[in-house]
């Protein structure tokens, strides 16, 4: 990764440290982890209480979120004809890959 493209994981790391301190707050590192089940809705109260809290102080973490939006929407829109892809995959191909998964 460029250097570029590694300071705003530098800048989450240091708002990690201030903001680990305050009460009812996530680190940026916790939050990666609940992103899903955010945007899924299956948070309960308190969780998303304090997932949207983070989301208020950290300009880096609304981005990270912005940007996975977008990843899942581009995701989505390649998979729209799933089966037209999955029929163009070499059954050897599938093979491998379901055994390596095994290991």
């Amino acid at each position: 990764m460029s250097k570029a493209g590694q300071e705003p994981i530098r800048r989450r790391r240091r708002l990690h440290g201030m903001m680990f301190r305050l009460p009812l707050m996530i680190t940026c590192e916790a939050f990666e982890d609940f992103i899903l089940a955010y945007l899924e809705g299956d948070l309960n109260a308190r969780q998303t209480f304090v997932f949207e809290l983070h989301l208020k102080l950290c300009r880096e973490c609304r981005d990270y979120l912005d940007a996975y939006r977008k990843a899942l929407e581009l995701a989505k829109a390649c998979g729209s004809d799933e089966a037209a892809v999955l029929q163009k995959v070499p059954e050897d191909l599938v093979a491998a890959v379901l055994a390596a998964r095994d290991c």
